[in-house]
């Protein structure tokens, strides 16, 4: 969703306007008391930023997104849930697991060691080390490795001003809202149910909605 793309369906004349409905909007994709995911999740972090010459791996510039998505039968997947990976990442995947996933699920994830706190919490837990093997990790968890790719193809598609590390959260709110209702045959519905979300929303001034310092973009270069 951009700004002007609202601005010109609901024929605003203010780009100002525009802007804040579309920033309030964003603000009630999410339910609090939306379900958690259950049945087999796949965890795992995903990074979007740019890509420099020299900077092989994680750069400076790259973000941290923590993925936990539905592994359905036949590889199919199911409902997501994403979140800003923490400038502390120490189990921040295990944190995050246990926000988004109903007890006594299983969780599958990579061989990392402390992952296999999983098995401690309450939940069922599979992994699959990745060291040695000859298998691909988006084979041993196809959901989340859809779910990232689909995610920096929105983001390389549709925002191509960047995002701003104040403003990812809410990104990636809207990305979950669209991807989690994607075969929907009632678009209309949809909109409606969004409104109605965001008429139990607290209200979001335009001074609220302005980051002041945001100057930090995510170059949406996967």
């Amino acid at each position: 969703m951009s700004a002007l793309g609202l601005q010109r369906v609901l024929g605003l004349n203010s780009y100002e306007t525009a802007w804040a409905w579309m920033h309030t909007l964003r603000r009630a994709m999410v339910r609090p008391e939306r379900e958690l995911l259950s049945g087999l999740v796949e965890v795992d972090e995903s990074f979007i930023g740019g890509v420099h010459r020299g900077l092989p791996g994680v750069g400076p510039d790259k973000i941290s997104v923590l993925i936990a998505a539905e592994h359905l039968d036949h590889n199919r997947i199911g409902r997501v849930r994403l979140e800003p990976g923490p400038a502390d990442r120490r189990l921040a995947l295990v944190k995050f697991g246990q926000r988004v996933v109903e007890p006594g699920s299983t969780i599958r994830t990579d061989g990392a060691r402390q992952l296999r706190r999983f098995a401690d919490l309450g939940y069922q837990h599979e992994y699959f080390t990745q060291l040695g093997s000859d298998i691909p990790a988006h084979v041993n968890m196809p959901a989340v490795h859809m779910a990232a790719s689909q995610l920096k193809r929105w983001i390389d598609g549709t925002l191509h001003q960047g995002i701003s590390r104040e403003q990812l959260a809410y990104y990636l709110d809207e990305f979950t809202f669209r991807f989690n209702r994607r075969t929907s045959t009632s678009r209309g519905l949809l909109f409606y149910r969004l409104l109605q979300q965001a008429t139990n929303t607290d209200p979001a001034p335009l001074k609220d909605l302005v980051i002041q310092n945001d100057a930090d973009p995510v170059v949406p270069r996967a």
